[in-house]
């Protein structure tokens, strides 16, 4: 299977807040990029929002991410915790913010 994604993606592993109808729900990031991020569902109820509301922090910082984002992909893992994923796609982000990420992206490939 080719990967299609264009941005550097890093790894990382924080819980985040997302926003399903304004009711935050745990959930946990696996990978970033600028343009998005892969998240495993902890405890939250069957929906079909597509667009969702996030609130992170980036591991060594204490300043708190605002954004905006639409469900893009969703998939089962594999492994023995089947649990569901899901790929969300930033579509409100500012600036600095990007710059944050992108400069943790970079960071951990080390460039």
């Amino acid at each position: 299977m080719s990967d299609k994604r264009k941005a550097k993606r890093a790894p990382i592993d924080i819980y985040l807040n997302k926003y399903m109808g304004g009711v935050p729900y745990l959930t946990r990031a696996s990978d970033i990029s600028h343009e998005g991020l892969s998240l495993a569902q902890l405890i939250e109820p069957q929906h079909h929002a597509r667009r969702v509301g996030l609130q992170f922090q980036l591991p060594g910082s204490e300043e708190v991410i605002y954004a905006e984002g639409e469900v893009v992909r969703e998939w089962a893992q594999l492994d023995a915790s089947r649990n569901e994923r899901s790929g969300v796609r930033f579509t409100l982000l500012t600036e600095r913010h990007r710059r944050m990420i992108d400069a943790y992206v970079s960071r951990a490939q080390g460039n």
